[in-house]
């Protein structure tokens, strides 16, 4: 959630300067973008696994804090709750064989990460989007990870809107909580692509159409606290966590911060940093940063316009980099299962966003926004059930298809689009074959944990009928199987499922 803060109280003092900082850096990173030199490196990708830890009966463990200690491994960072990691892969050219090596890294960091815990506390890693055992308990206060930045945010947020607040998932509400503590219910696999200036708006545009489809196959968070949700329950819970609660709002009130976007990108060729400082009010007023200057080898850091960006969170995010280039950040696909799954599910997004642009097209001209931002709320929710638009070849018009067709059909443009940026072409062929086995056989990490909490539960019958410990045994046994499952990093398509009770 972005670099750590020198102060937990801000006065209005701090608010000011902060603004002030933001419109000169703005300036500046307008300038920069205007020198052929920046950005002109050839693209590379990198991710950010987010991952909770968990004992051998499926609960989550409050550890984050002893295995990065032991570990010592500057890849590793804390987040939001004490039971929740992320790793930090190291960026990898996009030509060649990405998708490899960022899988290799993901296990081998999993592997680790899994080997001590296990020997020291009896846990585990697992790469899920939403630990199923988690409960209410989980997520107050005291498992706040016990950093600056996010004891920072939660005052900056209470400030900002009253706290704690209702979290519902299809109409049920499962806790009432406070925003950001509530963020270590969801785990993340964030995809970061750099594009040159001149090419990101219709970029970042592509990536927008390109998360719909994408996420359709993708889905790993379907039993929030344990309790039958979204296929990627991750969507609905940030957005609430990070939306605008206050009824009758005004249009002065603060607007939400998590969110798909209102309108397709247009404008200067930083439109989009444009849009979250002058949309989106101040969280974190903290100047205590590295001042502007550039040291001759890299460029400024401009430390509070990335401050502001990291407290800013729409489903696509653009990033500034100091090395010398803009980047998006794709932020809406779940962890796991397993790294061959992440890895095919990054090929996919990313061939498809780059094909959307060949020949210097930009989808903004093929369909409206309003139907690019449904297909994302619609492929969160239902999958590959899901019914998605597309624009038509042919006609120009949109049209529905069912979400498996849809991906299936695409799959050849994922190919393209990977080909064109000089993946090889076999590395292209592995991921995208082993997502579309996924699709054909409809087993995503979202419906194997939906159908192995059937299998382990059992029907509810007159002589059985269904208990609260009924329920709260099989998903500590369904995490178990499924951490046990991604260890042998077999793709999730292949998992078996447990016999029926």
């Amino acid at each position: 959630m972005g670099r750590e803060v020198g102060h937990l109280t801000f006065t209005e003092a701090d608010y000011a300067l902060f603004r002030d900082r933001l419109r000169q850096q703005l300036h500046t990173l307008a300038d920069l973008t205007r020198h052929a030199s920046f950005g002109a490196q050839p693209p590379t990708l990198g991710a950010e696994l987010e991952m909770p830890l968990a004992g051998d009966h499926g609960r989550p463990v409050p550890l984050n804090m002893a295995v990065r200690d032991a570990l010592l491994d500057e890849r590793l960072t804390l987040e939001v709750t004490r039971h929740n990691l992320e790793v930090n892969l190291t960026p990898v050219a996009l030509a060649g064989c990405p998708f490899t090596e960022l899988a290799r890294e993901a296990a081998w960091m999993l592997t680790r990460v899994t080997a001590l815990a296990r020997a020291n506390h009896g846990a585990r890693a697992v790469s899920i989007g939403t630990l199923p055992t988690l409960t209410p308990a989980d997520l107050t206060g005291e498992m706040l990870t016990p950093a600056p930045r996010y004891h920072a945010l939660e005052r900056a947020w209470a400030r900002r809107v009253p706290t704690p607040f209702p979290l519902r998932v299809r109409g049920r509400e499962l806790l009432r909580a406070r925003p950001v503590t509530a963020q270590g219910a969801v785990c993340s696999w964030q995809v970061h692509l750099t594009v040159p200036p001149d090419r990101f708006n219709r970029t970042f545009n592509a990536a927008q159409l390109a998360t719909g489809p994408a996420l359709a196959a993708a889905g790993n968070s379907p039993l929030p606290l344990g309790h039958h949700g979204w296929q990627e329950s991750r969507i609905t819970w940030y957005e609430q966590g990070f939306g605008d609660r206050q009824p009758g709002r005004s249009r002065r009130a603060p607007r939400p911060r998590v969110g798909f976007g209102r309108a397709w990108l247009r404008g200067s060729r930083v439109a989009a940093f444009e849009e979250a400082v002058h949309r989106y009010d101040v969280l974190l007023p903290d100047t205590t940063g590295d001042d502007d200057r550039a040291d001759g080898e890299r460029c400024p850091p401009l430390e509070e316009l990335r401050l502001h960006l990291s407290t800013v969170w729409p489903w696509n995010r653009p990033v500034y980099d100091p090395t010398g280039h803009l980047r998006i950040e794709f932020r809406a696909l779940p962890s796991g299962p397993t790294p061959l799954d992440m890895a095919a599910n990054t090929a996919f997004l990313i061939g498809l966003t780059l094909s959307l642009t060949s020949g210097g097209h930009d989808v903004a001209t093929a369909l409206p926004f309003a139907y690019a931002r449904a297909n994302f709320y619609r492929a969160a929710r239902d999958g590959l059930r899901s019914s998605l638009w597309w624009p038509s070849p042919t006609s120009g018009a949109p049209r529905e298809h069912g979400a498996s067709d849809l991906v299936r059909q695409l799959l050849p443009r994922a190919r393209a689009g990977l080909l064109s940026a000089g993946v090889r072409a076999a590395e292209a062929d592995t991921s995208l074959e082993l997502l579309r086995h996924r699709v054909t056989t409809g087993h995503t990490g979202a419906r194997w944990q939906e159908r192995a909490l059937e299998a382990l539960e059992g029907p509810a019958t007159p002589t059985h009928p269904g208990r609260p410990e009924r329920r709260t045994a099989a998903l500590r046994e369904l995490t178990t199987r499924y951490a046990r499952l991604a260890e042998r990093q077999a793709p999730v398509h292949t998992w078996p499922l447990p016999p029926h009770s």
